[in-house]
């Protein structure tokens, strides 16, 4: 076989390795697709039990202490599996792999979502309870935060997806307490809630708050008039009948982000014309997490791909991804997978390139200090070279780690030869 031909893709294969993992898990579900565990607390600030959905990543084990980012849902009965499915696709090449907690709104969803208290809709009573944003917020900040950290595999870096009134609560959440998430996706926000009081208490804040590493993903379905098809994104904002009020408070409060860069607030906006209220959430999820993870997204695959480049070069490259994290995520994260590091070792020992996978090995060890196979790839790597003190110094320490009988004897084989 060519060498040409015996290079792997790094991101296909990070694609395929989850794939795979997950279609294992399915093999004896008995149904295909099953998504987000129940789970539930009693709130003292809502006085009542409320209901949460969580999936962990598929690589997770619990024997080992690894920890994600982790997504919160609003309406997560509805919105947890498409933000599963987005994550099946695209997560560990596009998004990092995250713990995704769903939270159920099927009651008191106006109540909890809606940001100021109205008697009229439009003209019309208006007479379930709403306005208590402030308290559902209290209720995820100080209790389902810290119930969620305690029993789930989760860092303090967190992002908040919500769609409707959800993206009301979620664009609230930017302006009034921006530290509680880093990241922000807004779908379709009902930002003319109240005659469009939350975009008239944001614009002093959006112009003066501090929003560096912070990110808001924001989108508009094509409902622009539910009566007139003339009205289109062009002509919108000059339209002044109620009918455009919704469309015209989400592309006014785009307008004023924009046009406050200053404040650090990475942004982007997306109009979906072809789209409407009810079926925008899906490709908001999935363009909103690749736009709001843009930063995650792997660096130089063509050099790391490449047969010729130096091993010095891929050295820089890899720690520059791995300050990078650091730096978005707030904590040192090992910059690639593991199964990554230890193929490109493996893939480089087949071209002949001995160095180059000593150097993949070593960082595997490195980043990945309690993995058993890790240091079973050193010790291969040594065998290969002849050098088999080292190569029984590191099957020792795989054996140390896991206690398995394939080691011991990998150790036996070694003193032999």
């Amino acid at each position: 076989m060519s060498k040409e031909l015996k290079i792997v893709l790094i991101v296909g294969f990070i694609i395929f390795f989850q794939q795979f993992v997950k279609a294992q898990e399915n093999q004896d579900q008995k149904f295909l697709h099953k998504v987000g565990v129940l789970d539930s607390l009693y709130s003292k600030i809502l006085d009542e039990s409320r209901q949460i959905y969580v999936q962990l990543p598929a690589s997770y084990t619990p024997e080992k202490s690894q920890k994600y980012p982790v997504v919160f849902i609003l309406d997560g009965e509805m919105f947890l599996p498409i933000v599963n499915d987005v994550q099946n696709f695209y997560s560990g090449g596009f998004t990092p792999e995250m713990v995704m907690v769903g939270i159920s709104n099927e009651t008191h969803r106006v109540r909890d979502l809606t940001t100021s208290i109205i008697t009229t809709k439009y003209g019309m009573p208006f007479s379930e309870k709403n306005g208590e944003a402030y308290n559902f917020r209290k209720f995820i900040e100080t209790e389902l935060i810290p119930f969620v950290e305690n029993k789930y595999p989760i860092t303090n870096y967190r992002t908040l997806i919500g769609h409707s009134y959800g993206g009301l609560f979620t664009i609230s959440t930017l302006i009034n307490q921006p530290d509680l998430f880093a990241n922000y996706l807004a779908i379709d926000p009902s930002l003319d809630w109240d005659d469009q009081k939350l975009l008239k208490d944001a614009k002093k804040i959006i112009a003066t708050q501090n929003y560096k590493n912070k990110a808001l993903f924001m989108s508009l379905s094509g409902q622009l008039h539910m009566q007139n098809s003339q009205i289109t994104i062009d002509n919108v904002m000059q339209d002044t009948t109620d009918f455009t009020l919704f469309s015209r408070s989400n592309i006014a409060f785009s307008n004023m982000v924009k046009q406050n860069t200053k404040n650090g607030l990475s942004f982007e906006w997306k109009f979906y014309p072809r789209d409407i209220h009810g079926t925008i959430p899906f490709p908001s999820i999935m363009d909103g997490l690749i736009s709001l993870f843009e930063w995650y997204q792997m660096e130089n695959t063509d050099k790391i791909n490449s047969f010729d480049t130096t091993k010095e070069e891929l050295f820089s490259i890899i720690k520059y991804r791995e300050k990078k994290l650091k730096k978005h995520f707030g904590y040192s994260k090992p910059p690639y997978p593991e199964e990554l590091l230890n193929m490109s070792g493996y893939m480089n020992m087949d071209m002949q390139q001995p160095e180059k996978a000593k150097m993949y090995f070593e960082l595997a060890t490195e980043y990945y200090p309690e993995s058993a196979n890790a240091y079973d790839s050193m010790a291969d790597y040594y065998e290969t070279q002849g050098d088999f003190t080292n190569a029984i110094k590191y099957i020792t320490k795989a054996f140390e780690l896991s206690g398995s009988d394939f080691y011991k004897k990998r150790i036996e084989e070694l003193k032999n030869k």
